[in-house]
């Protein structure tokens, strides 16, 4: 092995190293983004391919969580939407327990709110029940529904 090849092998395991850790920096707000467009998805009883194509499109264009494939994001969506299914009332304890790991964080806790906001949209009805899940996040997240016209 030359000495290039030496080189341009460790800036490769930099790279990936680099890339595990920022799953892991990110790990919370991916869980807290999913819960929340799996609840808000789930609002109104019905979750339209809009609303998840929304989602995937959301998160894959934010830098930050460029590291998660498109398989990982709906992997992560269809976990967090199964627990809810099979057990209503623990599914979405959990669903806002990640949601809450954002308290604090304004810049991670108002993304999350525009991409919640942006998917209950996507199907075209902003209804009175996603109106309430959007305004309840907002409180879990520490922030003022008013701030996102939902008061």
């Amino acid at each position: 092995m030359s000495f290039q090849d030496f080189v341009s092998n460790l800036k490769q395991k930099a790279s990936e190293l680099k890339n595990e850790a920022m799953k892991f920096k990110n790990k919370d707000f991916l869980n807290a983004a999913i819960s929340g467009s799996v609840l808000i998805s789930m609002a109104d009883g019905h979750v339209s391919s809009e609303e998840k194509q929304k989602m995937v499109r959301f998160i894959e264009n934010y830098e930050a969580l460029s590291v998660f494939t498109t398989k990982e994001l709906i992997d992560a969506f269809q976990s967090a939407m199964t627990q809810i299914e099979f057990d209503k009332d623990l599914g979405e304890a959990k669903a806002y327990e990640s949601i809450h790991k954002m308290k604090g964080n304004d810049a991670a806790s108002r993304l999350i709110m525009r991409l919640i906001i942006a998917i209950a949209a996507a199907d075209g009805n902003f209804d009175e029940s996603e109106h309430r899940i959007a305004r309840r996040i907002a409180m879990e997240l520490g922030l003022n529904p008013a701030d996102f016209e939902l008061a």
